[in-house]
C-alpha cells in the first residue's frame, strides 16, 4: 500500500481530509476512497482501510458532539435498527472492480454536495422520524456502507436535514455514531468474508486522526471552514471523473 507512487502526497492530504469530515460529524470513508482512487491504490484494499479509519476518525467526532450536547439517541436508534444488519451483509459482499467504481462515484456526489453546503441550511421546524421511515432509510444506507466501505453519514446527513429530522449539529452527531455503528458492522463483515486488514493501515489511523481530533473539536466549536471545504469539493469532483471514465 505505501508503495503507492507519490504516497507522500497522499499522506499529507489524508489529515487535512479526515479533519473536514470531522468537523461535520463524519469519518471520512468518501474522501478517503475518493483519494485512493486519485493515487491508484489496490481495490481490494481500498473498503478495509476506508472502515477502518471510519472507525476512529468517526468515534472521535462523535465524543465531542456527544460532550457539546448535540446527541438525539432516539433519532440514532430509529436509523440504527436497520442498518447495522444491512451494513454487516454489504460488508460480505464482493463487487465487481468497474461496478464498485461507479457505484462509489454515485455516492461521491453525495460527499461533493454536502461540502458545497447544498445540504447546509436548517429549519426551524423538526419533524418526527416514523419508525417505518427510519427502517427503510437506514437499512438502505446501512447496506450500500458495508457494500462499499463508507460509513453512510455522508447521505444520512443530508436525509435529516433535506426531511427536516433534526438541526445541523444534532445531524452531525447522530451522523458520527451512526457511521461508526456501520463502519464496524461493514468491516466485521469483509472480516468473515475473508479479508484481511494490511499493517500498513494503521499508520494511515495515526496520521487520519491528528486531523480527526483537530476537526472534531473545532467543528463543534462551530469554526468555519468554508474554503477548505470547497478545495476538498475540488479534489472529490476530480476523483468521481476518475472513477466514471476509468
Amino acid at each position: 500500500m505505501l508503495q503507492t507512487q507519490n504516497i507522500y502526497i497522499f499522506l499529507a492530504i489524508l489529515p487535512i481530509v479526515s479533519f473536514l469530515y470531522s468537523s461535520v460529524g463524519h469519518g471520512g470513508a468518501s474522501g478517503y476512497l475518493a483519494l485512493m482512487a486519485l493515487f491508484s491504490f489496490a481495490p481490494e484494499t481500498m473498503k478495509p482501510t476506508a472502515l477502518l479509519l471510519n472507525l476512529f476518525v468517526a468515534g472521535i467526532s462523535f465524543y465531542y458532539y456527544y460532550k457539546a450536547g448535540f446527541f438525539n439517541k432516539k433519532l440514532f436508534i430509529t436509523f440504527a435498527v436497520a442498518s447495522i444488519p444491512m451494513a454487516f451483509l454489504g460488508g460480505t459482499i464482493e463487487v465487481d472492480a468497474s461496478i464498485y467504481k461507479k457505484i462509489l462515484a454515485v455516492l461521491l456526489v453525495f460527499a461533493i454536495l454536502k461540502m458545497l453546503n447544498v445540504f447546509g441550511k436548517e429549519s426551524n421546524k423538526i419533524n418526527d422520524v416514523k419508525l417505518w421511515q427510519g427502517l427503510i432509510v437506514g437499512g438502505i444506507i446501512g447496506f450500500f456502507s458495508g457494500l462499499i466501505g463508507i460509513g453512510g453519514g455522508i447521505i444520512l446527513t443530508p436525509v435529516i436535514l433535506l426531511l427536516h429530522w433534526g438541526k445541523m449539529k444534532e445531524a452531525a452527531a447522530v451522523s458520527a455514531l451512526f457511521i461508526w455503528v456501520n463502519s464496524a458492522a461493514g468491516l466485521i463483515g469483509q472480516i468473515s468474508s475473508g479479508v484481511t486488514i494490511e499493517k500498513e493501515s494503521f499508520l494511515l489511523v495515526a496520521i487520519a486522526l491528528i486531523g480527526g481530533v483537530l476537526g472534531g473539536y473545532y467543528g463543534s466549536q462551530k469554526i468555519n471552514n468554508t474554503k477548505l471545504r470547497y478545495i476538498l469539493a475540488f479534489v472529490l469532483i476530480i476523483a468521481c471523473a476518475k472513477l466514471f471514465f476509468t
